[in-house]
């Protein structure tokens, strides 16, 4: 049993702030709020055995995340393509780097995050790598709660003003998912939940055959997504030609019928259609109108845009055009049924890697059709819960089909070597080609990905570790500028390129004169980040090139996003 609390010594200010504590620990003791006294001190209790997320580098003092490029593994398949970005680490810590270095610049967040289901598929404290979260666990929703709510936050940080993020769930989650996701996205940016018809085949020894999942949908502003919407330009899916055709030889071309009737009882869209092949006449069926008023039907009828059935003796629907859903595009459905199963998405995996190495992987169609709905051609895309990849298979084979410069990026732990063995060599495959179990040779996707780990600095605000910091930040800045050219290396400073700009970094105050004489060699605007113990990234220094630099000092404008993190 957890200590007892005695709050009589304590000073307002220490109660004021136990207070704010308890009221900030929404999901710990709403879903718990009958539990007995004790145990509700163990959520309350810093004393306690409380059950919080812990990874063995903070316990180490060492909380601030860096990357590092594991040599020898990255793959350069398309000049001047975007570098896809594979992170191996807990993905709490890559999206702490990814807030550094791509805040507010994602365009579609898709995850898939652990169920929960008791069955050893969800570790809550690193600390104890067999610390599976069980069924009969008296927190198991409120761990399941605080590591989501935990990187939640950090991704909704990421998001695009015009930004959507997917979430795929079960049932054993998904009405506190839900409740959590409307407190952290907002709940009026809430889209829709999408059910995936996920599995074909029943289970005979359930009350219920489970055959679906969950995909809720969010948006970062839901007016800005609904705008994007009107123009066009989301959320639409491409017309399926081989569903329309021209039984009348209308002049317009193929179509398809649509439903006349809408959602909703509307007195003045509630008038009688009369069939003119047959005379019956119909009415809106209960709780439903007709789509529009009486002398717009007229109009349509008047232009051979309803009709009765396939015969001429049904109730109205309306023509929808080929032409017309070819350049509007059409609305999706909230029931997936025609993207695939988990099945599909086992046996693609077996395929690419030669054996199962994943159960239970999301089929490539599944991730396609939220590409479709929610990305464009130039769209930077994130999983960070990445598991087997699917998601970076999805963009290539996207980009490979429409010419796209999609960028992916995957961030996965490396438990039961699933990045290294899994997520990594399925990408590898794919951009490069492989043979299939049945000895077919597939060729490459193409594309370029460079693979990181996730390393770490201590966090202590010496001056010894605010240089160890900068040392430790060339790739965290090289993708921030998304340049990856080194030109030239001088070890205080390096210089790396990108398509159209070029990135300097000046490791030691020391160095800057050596620097400037480097970048007036060559053509270009440079993005300098130059050490500096404070904010001040030696604008003085830079005088004489003023026009040539953008500056900006490290490791500060570093610790400003992760002191803000890991307060």
């Amino acid at each position: 049993m957890a200590k007892k609390i005695n709050y009589d010594n304590w000073s307002k200010e220490e109660l004021v702030k136990e207070l704010r504590r308890i009221k900030e620990t929404k999901y710990g003791l709403v879903w718990h709020r009958d539990l007995p006294e004790e145990k509700i001190d163990v959520l309350i209790n810093p004393d306690a055995a409380t059950p919080n997320e812990m990874f063995p580098n903070e316990m180490a003092g060492k909380p601030f995340p860096v990357l590092k490029e594991v040599k020898g593994k990255e793959l350069n398949g398309v000049k001047d393509a975007p570098v896809n970005l594979l992170i191996e680490g807990d993905n709490y810590h890559s999206l702490a780097v990814l807030n550094f270095t791509h805040q507010e610049a994602i365009d579609l967040i898709y995850i898939d995050p652990p169920y929960n289901t008791g069955n050893d598929d969800f570790i809550y404290n690193d600390r104890i790598k067999s610390d599976y979260v069980k069924r009969d666990d008296p927190f198991r929703h409120s761990k399941w709660l605080a590591f989501m709510e935990k990187r939640l936050k950090l991704a909704k940080n990421l998001l695009k003003k015009e930004g959507v993020i997917f979430i795929s769930i079960d049932d054993n989650e998904f009405a506190q998912l839900k409740l959590l996701s409307d407190e952290i996205f907002g709940e009026g940016n809430f889209v829709i939940d999408a059910i995936w018809n996920s599995r074909k085949s029943v289970s005979s020894d359930a009350i219920v055959s489970l055959n679906h999942n969950h995909t809720l949908i969010y948006a970062k502003d839901i007016e800005v997504l609904r705008e994007a919407v009107r123009h066009g330009g989301k959320f639409k899916l491409p017309a399926q030609e081989d569903k329309f055709s021209n039984p009348d030889n209308d002049p317009r071309g193929p179509w398809v019928a649509d439903p006349f009737e809408a959602a909703g009882v509307r007195k003045n869209l509630s008038y009688a259609i009369k069939n003119p092949n047959t005379g019956e006449v119909y009415y809106p069926v209960k709780g439903r109108h007709w789509a529009v008023l009486e002398d717009e039907y007229f109009r349509l009828l008047k232009d051979n845009r309803i009709v009765f059935g396939k015969n001429g003796k049904g109730k109205p629907s309306r023509k929808r055009f080929l032409s017309d859903a070819m350049e509007k595009g059409l609305t999706p459905k909230s029931i997936w049924d025609d993207v695939g199963t988990t099945t599909n998405g086992t046996q693609e995996l077996e395929d690419i890697l030669g054996e199962k190495k994943f159960n239970n992987p999301k089929p490539v169609s599944l991730i396609r059709r939220i590409l479709q709905l929610a990305s464009d051609k130039d769209s930077i895309v994130l999983d960070f819960m990445a598991g087997s990849g699917t998601t970076g298979h999805a963009v290539l084979e996207a980009n490979k089909e429409d010419g796209g410069s999609r960028q992916f990026i995957l961030c996965t732990n490396n438990e039961n070597n699933i990045c290294s063995d899994v997520c990594y060599p399925r990408l590898r495959n794919v951009i490069k080609g492989y043979k299939t179990l049945n000895g077919e040779k597939e060729s490459g996707l193409g594309g370029n990905l460079k693979y990181y780990t996730c390393d770490f600095v201590e966090a202590e605000p010496t001056d010894r570790n605010k240089r160890k910091l900068v040392n430790e930040s060339t790739e965290m800045l090289c993708i921030k500028e998304k340049a990856f050219e080194l030109v030239q290396d001088e070890g205080d400073f390096k210089i790396f390129k990108n398509h159209d700009k070029y990135l300097g970094i000046v490791f030691h105050e020391d160095v800057i004169e050596d620097f400037k004489k480097a970048i007036n060699k060559i053509k270009g605007h440079f993005n300098t980040y130059v050490f500096s113990l404070g904010d001040d990234p030696h604008e003085k220094l830079f005088a004489d090139v003023k026009g040539k630099v953008t500056l900006c000092a490290i490791p500060e404008v570093i610790l400003k996003v992760y002191r803000e993190i890991f307060k």
